[in-house]
């Protein structure tokens, strides 16, 4: 059997770079980032891993050369197995009313977050059909929440949910879910800390400051290689979900 092959967005670094190492070290996987640049960390595993991973730099608000990424990807491996959603921003946090904050900003928050998800589906679901691969989006617990000055990003993750679910059901020999990591060990989380208080609840800014504090952060090296298996193995009594990473649901793809 050949080797599987993932294609992930958002690789360069925290999650997505977790996700990346575990599939190609843990995994015995090939694997296609896509991201807007490309860091040391990257960069160390294209030396260590030459044959099996393609970094490919990209804008994946333009959809057409987003469109081209992937369809590289295929044609340098021959295939596509699995598609990990991961490149989001959380920026801007602010109030709904914030004057400062346009609507063109808005829009321009929802082609990161949203609209690139549709250009990443569309370009990969031939490859998928063939497959019979897996998609994960990798969510938020904000898509279920309300945290003050999250307005965009909690209705990003949102519409990605519903974007998932309806891919599920379109799409029935594809396993499509969508997977909130937890509060994760990355850089998102010292922006969170270092900027967040004077535009979240003071309450709500305290949570995340004692969840560092408290080493109650998750680690990317576990949730990564979580994902990387799901990639793989993500049975289809998970399509259409919305799972947290260590749930029930997800024990069996754990590290042991």
């Amino acid at each position: 059997m050949p080797n599987p092959v993932v294609v992930i967005t958002g690789a360069s670094k925290g999650i997505g770079l977790a996700v990346t190492r575990s599939l190609l070290k843990e995994h015995n996987a090939h694997v296609v980032t896509i991201s807007r640049t490309r860091t040391p960390e990257l960069g160390q595993l294209i030396q260590e891993h030459e044959q099996s991973l393609l970094t490919l730099e990209c804008d994946i608000t333009d959809e057409l050369a987003f469109q081209s990424a992937i369809t590289r990807g295929k044609d340098h491996f021959g295939q596509i197995d699995g598609l990990i959603l991961n490149a989001a921003t959380l920026d801007p946090i602010a109030r709904i009313d914030n004057a400062d904050i346009t609507l063109d900003d808005w829009k321009s928050y929802f082609d990161v977050n949203f609209f690139s998800l549709v250009t990443a589906i569309r370009a990969s679901l031939p490859g998928l059909r063939e497959s019979k691969g897996r998609i994960i989006f990798v969510s938020s617990g904000a898509a279920t929440g309300n945290i003050y000055g999250w307005g965009a990003y909690n209705a990003s993750k949102a519409a990605m949910n519903s974007l998932s679910r309806t891919l599920a059901n379109e799409e029935p020999s594809i396993v499509s879910f969508a997977l909130a990591p937890g509060r994760v060990d990355t850089s998102m989380q010292a922006v969170l800390r270092d900027a967040g208080a004077q535009h979240m609840k003071a309450t709500d800014h305290k949570s995340f400051v004692d969840a560092y504090n408290e080493g109650t952060l998750v680690n990317p090296h576990d949730v990564g290689y979580v994902i990387a298996a799901l990639s793989l193995r993500a049975p289809l009594s998970l399509t259409g979900q919305f799972v947290k990473w260590d749930n029930e649901e997800c024990r069996e793809f754990q590290r042991k």
